[in-house]
C-alpha cells in the first residue's frame, strides 16, 4: 500500500482549491437512476469512493461519461460528468460492489421507486460506528414497501401501482436515511413528509437538483421535508457544492501549523460553527468574495471545549481534525462525540506523536503539549488518516502515514494541495 511522507515544521502559506463534497457527489450520482434521461453534474471530485460509485451505477445499466476541461479551468477544478439511465438493467446491487462502501446502499431508494424492486446488499464502508439501516427501511415501509432480509440483502418491493406518500418520522436525524427516502418520495403516489429530516447542507444540495429535476420538494434546509410526489423527472445540469469537511480540514492544518492559507471556491455558511471554533480558539478567519482566508501569526493555540453535532452543529467529520489542533493548544480541551460511538480510534495514533489524550466513553480530554514528534502511524479511517497528516505538518521530524487508500476515499490530490503552500509532504508508492 501506499504511504504519506511528512517532514514537519513549515508553516502553510498559499491557496487550496476545495473540492467539490464527496458526501454531496454521491447522492447525486444516485439520483441520475430517478430519470431516463441525463443528469449533468459539475465540480465531482476525482475520488476512489467516486470511482467505486461509477462501477455500482454501470451495474445498474447507467451509461457514464467524464468530460474534458473547459478553456479557463483550473487544474485543481474538479470533473464535469454525465450520467444517462435510460434503461435499469438490474436491481441488484451485489455484495462484492456494496460492501466496498456505504453509501451505495442508498441506491435502494430509486431502484424501488422506479422500477418497484430491488434487492441491495447490506453495506459497508468505515468501522467508525454501527450506524445500522433500519431508519431508511422503516421510512420505506412507510411508503408502503415490503422488505425482507434474505441471507445479507435487504430485499425490497413497492405496492401495485407504486410507493404511495405519507408521514414519515425519523426517531433521530440520519443523513442517509433523509437522502434515501426522498428520493424515493419523488416518484411515489401523493404526498410525503419527513419529520427530523437532516438538515445538512449535502442534503440540501440533493433536494434542489431534485427541484431542477421536476420533483416538488420544499423545506429544504429545515427538519421538515414536503416531497409531493411526481408521474417522471427529467435531466438537468447541476454543480456540486464545496466540500465544506476538506474546507474544515485545510483550515485547522493552516492552524496547526501557522502561516496564512486563501480557501478558495467554498463558503463559510457551510460549516459556520467549526469556523467560529477555530476563531475562539484564537485562529484567524476572514470570509472573502472567493472563500475563507485563515492566518495564525505563531500565537499559542486556545483549548476549546466542542460537542459534535448534526448540521449546524460541529460536524463529526471535523473531530479527528479538530483533535489533533488541540493537541498543542495552551491548556486541556473535552470533545464530546455524540453522533458515532466508535470515532475515537484515532486517538491511539495521536499518542504516538507526543499527544496528551485521555477518553472516557465518548468523551476526550485533550491536554496541549509543547511540541509533537514526529512517528510512524497508521490510518484507521477516513478522517482519521487526515488527522494524522495535519499532526505530522506540525511535528518536529519525519512521520509516515500507512494505509492511506482511506484519505483517496475522501481528498483529492491532498498532497499536492499542501506542498503548493510550503508543505514537505510525499507520496512513497507500495
Amino acid at each position: 500500500m501506499d504511504r504519506i511522507r511528512i517532514v514537519g515544521g513549515n508553516p502553510l502559506n498559499g491557496e487550496i482549491f476545495v473540492s467539490g463534497a464527496k458526501n454531496a457527489a454521491l447522492p447525486l450520482m444516485i439520483a441520475s437512476m430517478l430519470t431516463d434521461e441525463p443528469l449533468v453534474l459539475e465540480n465531482v471530485p476525482r475520488l476512489a469512493d467516486v470511482k467505486q460509485l461509477e462501477r455500482i451505477l454501470e451495474n445498474h445499466g447507467v451509461d457514464i461519461a467524464v468530460h474534458g476541461r473547459r478553456l479557463g479551468d483550473g487544474d485543481m477544478e474538479g470533473q464535469r460528468m454525465t450520467f444517462h439511465a435510460k434503461t435499469i438493467v438490474d436491481t441488484c446491487a451485489p455484495y462484492e460492489l456494496v460492501s466496498k462502501m456505504r453509501a451505495s446502499f442508498w441506491v435502494i431508494g430509486p431502484l424501488l421507486t422506479r422500477e418497484h424492486e430491488a434487492r441491495v446488499s447490506l453495506p459497508g464502508g468505515c468501522a467508525i460506528g454501527t450506524r445500522p439501516v433500519d431508519f431508511y427501511l422503516e421510512g420505506l415501509r412507510q411508503l408502503g414497501a415490503e422488505i425482507e432480509i434474505d441471507d445479507g440483502y435487504v430485499v425490497a418491493r413497492a405496492p401495485k401501482g407504486g410507493l404511495v406518500g405519507g408521514p414519515v418520522v425519523f426517531p433521530r436525524v440520519s443523513v442517509g436515511a433523509t437522502h434515501v427516502v426522498m428520493m424515493a418520495a419523488t416518484l411515489a403516489n401523493g404526498t410525503t413528509t419527513i419529520e427530523n429530516a437532516a438538515m445538512e447542507p449535502e442534503v440540501s444540495d440533493l433536494a434542489e437538483c431534485l427541484n431542477a429535476m421536476g420533483a416538488k420538494i420544499s423545506g429544504i434546509g429545515t427538519h421538515r421535508l414536503t416531497i409531493e410526489g411526481v408521474e417522471r423527472l427529467h435531466g438537468t445540469h447541476h454543480t456540486v457544492l464545496p466540500d465544506r469537511v476538506e474546507t474544515g480540514t485545510y483550515a485547522m492544518a493552516a492552524a496547526m501549523t501557522g502561516g496564512e492559507v486563501l480557501l478558495r471556491g467554498t463558503r463559510p455558511e457551510l460549516l459556520q460553527s467549526a469556523l467560529d471554533v477555530l476563531v475562539e480558539a484564537g485562529v484567524g478567519v476572514t470570509a472573502e468574495g472567493d472563500g475563507i482566508r485563515v492566518t495564525r501569526n505563531g500565537n499559542g493555540l486556545m483549548p476549546v471545549h466542542v460537542e459534535t453535532d448534526p448540521f449546524p452543529g460541529f460536524p463529526t467529520d471535523l473531530q479527528a481534525q479538530y483533535m489533533a489542533l488541540m493537541t498543542r493548544a495552551n491548556g486541556t480541551a473535552t470533545i464530546r462525540e455524540t453522533i458515532f460511538e466508535n470515532r475515537f480510534m484515532h486517538v491511539a495514533e495521536l499518542m504516538r506523536f507526543g499527544a496528551d489524550i485521555k477518553v472516557e466513553g465518548q468523551m476526550a480530554t485533550v491536554t496541549g503539549v509543547p511540541e509533537l514528534r514526529g512517528a510512524q502511524v497508521m490510518a484507521t479511517d477516513l478522517r482519521a488518516s487526515v488527522s494524522l497528516v495535519i499532526a505530522g505538518l506540525a511535528a518536529e521530524g519525519e512521520t509516515i502515514v500507512n494505509r492511506i487508500y482511506h484519505l483517496d476515499r475522501g481528498f483529492e490530490r491532498l498532497e499536492d494541495k499542501l506542498s503548493r503552500c510550503g508543505a514537505t509532504i510525499e507520496r512513497l508508492a507500495g
